[in-house]
């Protein structure tokens, strides 16, 4: 059953928890005169996820859909809302919509360059490019520069039925999580490189208010001080020659 929880002003947070993972995962639908919901979430998803859509807005409405990277878990149902919106268009990066959505959508995409944004009315958000952070060669994220709210796919992921927004510290928990991956099949599963360091400092210079995390407890407060300290845990935890 997914769960709903308003964030910040027009950001929902749909959660459906997944026992045999310990893992949330977070759909985040934005309320406005063009709807955009960011992540698709898995085909298996798709109708409770809509269900739990329909008591935010009409699901037909949505006219954007986005997400980080090329993934099942991302952008695995795509097709389904496409069809259930017929003005909706895939909004991702240029890079993901030459690879893989110009292919995989039933629609033309919308590639997006570094620092182009959409307005969906009130808000406006910014696509930030984040090639390989957390995974992917066609990643990125999206900053809404009204309310100042991140949303970062999987950055800062963590395990855990956990509360759908804290103000405590969740750093601390993403880093247990990376250290737990490191001991099994899922080991470097964020690719440090030479530009980790740098992308996310560019992330932290938004200054974002709210991080809507995908995975785990979505956090209130100074985004800045919790980029550069998940940063630090990176370079721990997937850094060391």
């Amino acid at each position: 059953m997914a769960n709903i929880h308003e964030i910040a002003p027009d950001l929902y947070r749909i959660s459906i928890y997944v026992p045999e993972f310990d893992l949330q995962f977070n759909h985040f639908l934005v309320r406005d005169e063009e709807p955009l919901l960011f992540h698709t979430g898995y085909k298996g998803f798709f109708p409770q996820l809509r269900e739990a859509v329909a008591t935010v807005l009409e699901p037909s409405k949505i006219r954007w859909i986005s997400f980080s990277h090329f993934e099942s878990d991302e952008c695995g149902a795509l097709n389904h809302w496409l069809e259930v919106a017929p003005a909706a268009q895939a909004a991702c990066s240029v890079v993901g919509a030459l690879v893989s959505l110009n292919d995989f959508a039933i629609r033309p995409p919308r590639g997006l360059a570094d620092g182009e944004a959409i307005s969906t009315g009130k808000y406006r958000f910014r696509f930030c490019s984040t090639a390989h952070l957390p995974h992917g060669w066609d990643a990125g994220v999206l900053f809404e520069e009204t309310q100042r709210t991140l949303l970062c796919s999987d950055l800062f992921h963590h395990t855990g039925d956990v509360e759908p927004l804290t103000e405590s510290d969740i750093v601390g928990r993403s880093r247990a999580a990376m250290t737990e991956y490191q001991k099994g099949p899922l080991a470097n599963y964020v690719p440090y490189t030479p530009l980790t360091g740098r992308i996310i400092e560019t992330l932290a210079a938004l200054k974002p208010k709210t991080l809507a995390t995908m995975h785990g407890s979505s956090f209130r407060g100074d985004g800045e001080r919790a980029l550069h300290d998940l940063g630090v845990a990176f370079r721990d935890t997937f850094g060391k020659p």
